[in-house]
């Protein structure tokens, strides 16, 4: 028996198969809800006096700092006291809207030695929270 083998090269059909086509959405962050947000917090306030401190840019990501002037104390982990003023540190802009009452939800502050040591900084914005308004009871 005689065997002829050729080394023609034949194209080669690609299969490509996604395996996590369902589950990928690029370009799109995840944003909790309100009950996720209120249950990852370590301290929740609801505020009407809350404002853009201070922020940083230049190297690394952006840092903003925010201030609350006062407010009511919805849930608490660490502090039983909250003193204010309270400064916070955000990794992103805030969408604060004129005059009304927002929740903040806030976790201890996690790196950022220099910048807390400075500050006087404790907590941080919760990763993934949105800004909710308090919607008045009727």
């Amino acid at each position: 028996m005689i065997f002829i083998v050729s080394c023609e090269k034949q194209p080669q059909i690609e299969h490509k198969i996604d395996l996590f086509a369902n589950e990928r959405q690029e370009g799109k962050a995840y944003v909790m809800n309100a009950d996720e947000c209120f249950k990852e917090s370590e301290l929740v306030i609801s505020t009407s006096k809350l404002k853009l401190a201070d922020s940083y840019s230049g190297r690394g990501k952006p840092i903003f700092i925010y201030k609350v002037d006062s407010g009511n104390v919805l849930k608490t982990t660490r502090d039983s006291l909250v003193t204010y003023p309270l400064e916070f540190l955000a990794n992103q802009k805030l969408a604060l809207k004129k005059d009304s009452t927002v929740y903040v939800y806030l976790k201890k502050l996690e790196g950022y030695r220099f910048i807390a040591e400075e500050k006087h900084l404790k907590y941080q914005w919760v990763r993934g929270a949105s800004v909710y308004s308090v919607k008045a009871d009727k």
